[in-house]
């Protein structure tokens, strides 16, 4: 959903990413009518459309539903009619775009409702097939933009909306789906209707479906959130007992410190779609094969990603595809700081200390990659893991840089501005900046919009007298130019340490003169974990 003063203040402003955006129409709300069965791979479908024409001057409304196509057997969506109430309506559906014409102008305010009436074999997106039981199932996977093979959307994260499916299946057969279930009939046809109804805006991605034989779980409500774990039937005792934690206490964990959860529940839920996990509003997808009865650490880590993702990503989403580090880069540090709760510091500290090495392969073959990418025009590349670990590292740095009291209050006061709605990294510097009282221009364009990392080279030596140990840093040659603090810890010969901290520029050696009572023995660099940089140690006279 696109507010209107957003809506208005966007005219003026070109997209970023090469996603044909239309700020002058935003699409409020959704229905879908699905129907699926057991005969074959085929999707009926009916879209409600609720659009509001924010100015005057538009008569067509644009979607995005992918046509069947030869390289793919003929799969796609059909449209079969369009209507606005008992008026059937002109279209053009071509490759991936529908344009409906609707026969006039609407006024600035109004707003338009039309049906859209389609079938097909989806090509992508929506999963007619096995599960590891060879059981049938069907399953979503709309990442980042697939929306559009089985749903006629606006399939772009700039434009939230609310929806609701109305989904018609065998009665053998338990769906699930965003939001709070409304309906649950069975229409003695061997069928049962399930409605769902998501009543928070949310972006396309992250419309959930899921048709299976499930077992369901509905634990205890969490800070007035209702848990709920879906499970294939076969799972039902491994899977209950992996998904039991640590749901709950991420809720309060994040709820306390940033803000409140939005939605109306949390369902953790099996699929065959995904590997790792989906951060679909309400109804988050897991790997299939994911579930162990064993509740391992690394498990429960995707877990604490996914709910992250509900405050960031979900809630405050990214106006542009630019922006995806504002959902992949605060998911995965926000689940470090969940670590350090959960597990101590030392568990953070490797998880960073991990990812920095992660990073640090990374920039020896891609130095040039940026986190802020430069108008996407190539989905395959809208995330790497430098949206995720250097986003990460980025806001580890960040709250070093102001405090954790700053941190904390631009967090909140971040989400509360953007809760619901979109964001941008010139909106999450502006909170920062005011939470602080700091100008983060320079360090937002160090560290998200341009490529590398510093590198440097420390000798550690020492003067004629011994009293002095002298430590040279040497920035090697890189084509970006970083100002970073790097600290340092010396160990001496008799047993003591001495710490500092000196400011390297690229291209600027320095060396520091260090008052020592014994001779320093040996130095280490960044001793609390804070400065995403790569080093060598030598020795020197």
């Amino acid at each position: 959903m696109l507010p209107a003063a957003l809506a208005l203040a966007a005219l003026a402003v070109a997209p970023v990413d090469d996603y044909p955006k239309n700020p002058r129409i935003d699409v409020e709300h959704y229905r879908f009518d699905l129907a699926v069965t057991d005969a074959d791979d085929t999707l009926r479908a009916v879209a409600t459309i609720t659009a509001r024409f924010v100015v005057a001057g538009d008569s067509t409304l644009r979607l995005d539903l992918v046509r069947p196509s030869t390289a793919r057997e003929g799969r796609g969506m059909v449209v079969e009619s369009i209507r606005a109430g008992d008026r059937l309506l002109a279209y053009r559906h071509v490759d991936r775009e529908l344009l409906i014409f609707l026969g006039r102008h609407p006024a600035a305010g109004e707003r338009v409702t039309v049906q859209v009436a389609y079938r097909g074999r989806p090509a992508d997106a929506l999963v007619f097939g096995p599960n590891k039981y060879d059981d049938r199932t069907v399953f979503s996977d709309n990442w980042p933009d697939r929306a559009r093979h089985w749903l006629p959307t606006v399939d772009h994260p700039y434009d939230k909306a609310t929806m609701e499916m109305v989904v018609t299946a065998p009665v053998r057969y338990q769906v699930i789906s965003n939001g709070r279930l409304v309906e649950t009939t069975d229409l003695g046809d061997g069928t049962r209707r399930t409605h769902w109804s998501q009543g928070v805006p949310i972006a396309t991605w992250l419309y959930a479906l899921g048709v299976a034989e499930f077992a369901v779980d509905h634990r205890p409500d969490c800070v007035g959130v209702p848990i709920q774990t879906w499970v294939y039937r076969q799972d039902r005792e491994a899977g209950f007992h992996d998904f039991a934690e640590p749901t709950c206490d991420v809720l309060e964990f994040f709820s306390s410190r940033i803000g409140p959860y939005s939605y109306e529940k949390v369902a953790n839920v099996v699929a065959p779609t995904v590997g790792g996990g989906m951060e679909a509003a309400t109804a988050i997808f897991y790997g299939e094969r994911s579930v162990s009865g064993t509740r391992a650490v690394n498990w429960q880590n995707v877990i604490v990603h996914e709910l992250a993702h509900q405050w960031f990503g979900n809630a405050v989403t990214e106006a542009d595809w630019d922006d995806v580090w504002l959902s992949e880069g605060f998911a995965t540090y926000f689940t470090l700081l969940y670590r350090e709760h959960a597990r101590g510091r030392d568990d953070f500290v490797a998880g960073l200390q991990q990812s920095r090495e992660t990073i640090r392969k990374f920039y020896a073959e891609r130095p040039d990659y940026r986190v802020i990418h430069d108008g996407l025009t190539d989905m395959a590349q809208v995330t790497t893991g430098m949206t995720y670990q250097k986003g990460a590292w980025t806001l580890h740095m960040l709250r070093n840089r102001i405090g954790d009291d700053a941190f904390w209050r631009g967090i909140r006061a971040y989400y509360r501005a953007h809760r619901d709605a979109n964001a941008t990294t010139a909106d999450f510097q502006r909170a920062m900046e005011d939470a602080s009282g700091e100008s983060l221009r320079a360090f937002f364009d160090q560290w998200l919009r341009q490529g590398g990392i510093p590198s440097f080279r420390v000798v550690l030596g020492a003067d004629s007298t011994g009293t002095m140990a002298m430590l040279t840093f040497l920035p090697e040659a890189t084509a970006h130019r970083f100002t970073v603090p790097v600290e340092y810890r010396l160990t001496l010969a008799d047993g003591t340490t001495k710490s500092g901290e000196v400011t390297l520029t690229s291209g600027v050696p320095v060396t520091v003169p260090v008052p020592v009572p014994s001779p320093a023995t040996a130095v280490m660099i960044d001793p609390h974990t804070r400065l995403l940089a790569t080093w060598t140690l030598g020795t020197g006279p």
